[in-house]
């Protein structure tokens, strides 16, 4: 069962960014992880994450962008690797605040919501 490390929230013009980290033992687990995202943000037009999974002595990652633009996904997934975070869940819901926030943008906001939940995990 997947276990909730620590969550940031992040607004950027309007655009509310909830960020979560959980810890996993495996890859089934996301399933249950993104059904609750998608009711507890019903409202967000996306739901991004990434995963580092240790199993079997190699780490298996995975990454979803759910139609987002900029590959936050692939942005969440650097997140995990730069802190060596295996066994690792990031999601990133975004609901839509009504402004435009470009490729670059939503990239960044992903990347700082992201960080924010692992530094959040770290103890700030």
């Amino acid at each position: 069962m997947a276990t909730e490390v620590s969550r940031a929230k992040l607004v950027v013009q309007r655009s509310r960014f909830h960020a979560h980290l959980y810890e996993i033992s495996d890859e089934e687990e996301i399933k249950d992880v993104m059904k609750w995202h998608r009711k507890e943000y019903r409202r967000a037009r996306h739901h991004c994450w990434a995963l580092r999974l240790a199993r079997d002595g190699r780490v298996v990652e995975k990454y979803k962008d759910d139609g987002e633009v900029g590959h936050p996904g692939k942005v969440l997934l650097s997140i995990l690797e730069s802190r060596g975070l295996d066994s690792h869940l990031l999601v990133v819901s975004r609901i839509f605040g009504g402004v435009k926030l470009g490729v670059g943008g939503v990239s960044r906001a992903f990347r700082e919501a992201g960080m924010m939940a692992v530094e959040n995990a770290d103890g700030g």
